[in-house]
């Protein structure tokens, strides 16, 4: 992946990250008034601070997803193995679903009670089907590598909010636009690198 799509990558996620965290914002912000900072009557303030927040999440995103492709690369030098590193990434994605339905069942009394399960649920159901789409569009082989970046990731990006002392909303305003950018970035990795694979065949071919 070269500068240019690189920078492409960052921007788009950074505003999807910005978009996602508007709309899942101000959709809280009206069911529950107590949600934003001074309520409905400051609805563009916190349409704008909320936006901020997004496109900080969107980089924090960008960072954890180009930590995974780098751990990737450390695990496949170390273990040389493909099904082997596969098979961890396939154990720790079972693992950290339990591990957040634990932690979120420990603090249930500041979280609502079907929390607990609700979210490592939805969070698996969502993280299959983002991996089928990667699998459909390019090989089998993604399908785990996918699922342990939408699950553990994403839930490590979104341990701030999972950890302390915040409530569902906060939980679920985070851990949207995560997900969200994430999903965008291992679903356009393939295009990205497909484009630049070609650009280096038509230069070659040119120079024959």
């Amino acid at each position: 992946m070269n500068l240019k799509r690189w920078f492409f990558l960052f921007w788009s996620c950074m505003l999807i990250g910005a978009a996602v965290s508007i709309t899942v914002g101000l959709m809280m912000q009206w069911t529950d008034q107590s949600f934003g900072f001074m309520g409905l009557e400051a609805t563009g303030f916190n349409a704008l601070m909320m936006g901020l927040a997004g496109l900080l999440i969107g980089a924090f995103s960008q960072m954890g997803f180009f930590a995974y492709l780098s751990l990737n690369y450390v695990a496949l030098g170390v273990l040389r193995r493909q099904y082997l590193w596969n098979a961890l990434q396939a154990y720790t994605t079972v693992f950290a679903l339990f591990v957040l339905g634990y932690i979120l069942y420990m603090d249930r009394g500041n979280l609502n009670g079907w929390m607990f399960w609700a979210l490592p649920l939805a969070l698996a159901a969502a993280s299959w089907l983002v991996a089928f789409v990667k699998v459909k569009k390019t090989n089998a082989t993604a399908f785990v590598p996918t699922m342990f970046l939408m699950v553990v990731v994403t839930s490590l990006e979104a341990w701030p909010a999972i950890r302390g002392d915040s409530n569902a909303a906060a939980i679920v305003f985070m851990m949207a636009p995560l997900f969200v950018c994430n999903a965008y970035q291992i679903l356009m990795l393939h295009r990205l690198v497909a484009s630049k694979t070609a650009e280096s065949a038509a230069k070659a071919e040119s120079t024959v």
